[in-house]
């Protein structure tokens, strides 16, 4: 960077960029940013006869982690780099700048892109020169070596300090506080809080289920943990709802307890839910239905289950039962009841709930038509036709785009002798033509698969009503799980409109065709 004899070195715009992981220690008069600024000023100064002149802005990142490039001083930084305000970066040591190899690459071929040079003070390299960037490398490789070892190290000591019980950090549930006062960060009762938990617990055991006890807290105004956090954004302080009153009701925390990786180890703190009382909403949850597997959830054979929506609340309608009590307690009751009630309650929906049969019934005869009714089968076949037939030419046109997009990257490979880039940049080409091109490849393969599958969907009325003539047999042979799964086959979604009284089927526009190839697995 120095100029010929006898002329004046050239100008060199030098740029200071501090960092510090936490914001511990920032409010002192002279901190960490401020050592690190200095080093670098006076490094810039013994640079003055090479023309190196300290450009005023401050680009400062107090409590910003190098693992990531979301700080917002390295942020103005690259924009005023993009501007053509800076010709050389500055900083303390390079783990300054990043701790991650890959973001300091990315941060690397903008400066590159834009002839700006880096420098570390301390480490003594400088990027304008080939020795420099392998220093860089080596460095940057341990950097980001340190920052893993160090993330294990916090990762063990989370572990250690939950198998003894110590709060670990994270956010704090309705009914405590965390006192930072002591030699480390506890949980505290919070009284008020406490009261409100010991309520929570006391109201679910009393109305036995989760809906009315969310009524309940909404009426009284009462919401979960609001915190606000360091930046001053706050957080939390929402109504109850079903989801967020379960996960209240299921917290050890409550009975002195901590969870690590589904390992529940004695708490140093306090607990605010007697033992006996956590362990009875336990039995109580589980006894209505909050555990259990889909397959269990569904033997009742709710065959609509993932297909009905109200059009209403435009929310999937969820199969549910109750059982009467008193001379009738054996006898079960199955309904499909809207999400949105179930979550905010039966005032939020103008239909909650519908009879499972009534609606399951409903449901097979419109299937049942597609066999009975010539002109329903044979609009339900074209319309799959034209769906199938759209999707092909769809299909056919972007293999064709794909195909001349290889072809011209092709040509980009073998025009890049002749581009007159560096073996860097041509290397760096290369490398992102070769990525695009497999990854045109993996398309096409996948849009070949494509068209094949939709040419073996493709069905004629002969074949069709063949596979419907005996939809009764077929449908009454059917156990509970194949029943939902033909109907899944045929219908993409069930909308149940309240105000017309009225169920609409929307059926698969492949739908035949599957229905046909069911038949012929129960014929064989």
């Amino acid at each position: 960077m120095t100029a010929g004899k006898g002329k004046a070195a050239t100008k060199v715009r030098c740029a200071i960029y501090t960092r510090k992981s936490t914001e511990e220690g920032l409010e002192q008069e002279y901190n960490s940013l401020d050592a690190q600024r200095d080093s670098a000023e006076a490094y810039i100064k013994s640079q003055a006869a090479e023309g190196w002149t300290l450009l005023p802005t401050r680009y400062d990142d107090g409590g910003f982690s190098g693992g990531n490039l979301e700080r917002p001083a390295l942020e103005r930084l690259l924009a005023d780099i993009e501007a053509g305000h800076v010709d050389c970066v500055v900083v303390y040591k390079v783990d300054r700048m990043s701790r991650s190899l890959i973001d300091f690459m990315r941060l690397m071929e903008v400066f590159d892109r834009r002839k700006v040079s880096f420098v570390s003070v301390t480490q003594q390299f400088n990027t304008a020169q080939s020795m420099g960037r392998l220093t860089l490398h080596i460095l940057l490789s341990f950097a980001q070596f340190e920052r893993e070892m160090i993330s294990e190290r916090i990762r063990d000591k989370i572990a250690a300090q939950r198998r003894k019980g110590k709060w670990a950090g994270g956010v704090p549930v309705l009914g405590y506080d965390v006192d930072r006062s002591g030699p480390s960060p506890r949980l505290v009762v919070n009284p008020h809080e406490a009261a409100q938990v010991r309520t929570i617990f006391d109201l679910y055991i009393r109305l036995g289920t989760l809906l009315p006890v969310v009524d309940d807290l909404r009426k009284r105004g009462w919401c979960n943990k609001a915190r606000v956090t360091a930046k001053g954004r706050r957080i939390g302080g929402k109504p109850f709802d079903k989801q967020s009153l379960h996960d209240h009701l299921t917290n050890p925390v409550y009975v002195g307890k901590v969870v690590h990786k589904g390992d529940v180890f004695d708490g140093e703190h306090d607990p605010i839910v007697p033992l006996p009382v956590f362990a009875e909403v336990q039995r109580l949850l589980r006894q209505n239905g909050r555990s259990g597997s889909p397959e269990v959830r569904n033997k009742h054979g709710a065959f609509l289950r993932g297909l009905l929506c109200c059009k209403a609340c435009g929310r999937a309608m969820v199969h549910t039962f109750s059982s009467p009590r008193g001379a009738e307690r054996n006898r079960m009751y199955r309904y499909y009841r809207c999400s949105n009630a179930i979550k905010s309650g039966a005032s939020r929906c103008p239909r909650p709930s519908l009879p499972a049969e009534q609606v399951e019934a409903a449901v097979v005869e419109e299937m049942r038509a597609l066999a009975s009714d010539r002109d329903l089968l044979a609009k339900v076949i074209e319309q799959a036709q034209g769906a199938i037939g759209a999707e092909t030419a769809a299909l056919r046109r972007e293999r064709g785009d794909l195909a001349r997009e290889m072809d011209r990257l092709a040509k980009g490979l073998q025009d890049l002798p002749a581009a007159g880039l560096t073996d860097r940049d041509a290397a760096s080409r290369a490398i992102g033509l070769h990525e695009r091109i497999a990854s045109c490849e993996r398309r096409t393969a996948s849009v070949e698969a494509r068209l094949e599958e939709l040419g073996r969907k493709r069905i004629g009325r002969e074949e069709a009503e063949a596979a419907f003539a005996d939809f009764d047999g077929i449908w009454r042979t059917m156990t509970p799980w194949e029943r939902r799964r033909v109907a899944r086959l045929l219908i993409e979604r069930v909308d149940y409109d309240d105000e017309a009284e009225s169920i609409e089927v929307t059926f698969r526009p492949d739908s035949i065709r599957a229905f046909a190839d069911r038949a012929l697995e129960e014929a064989a």
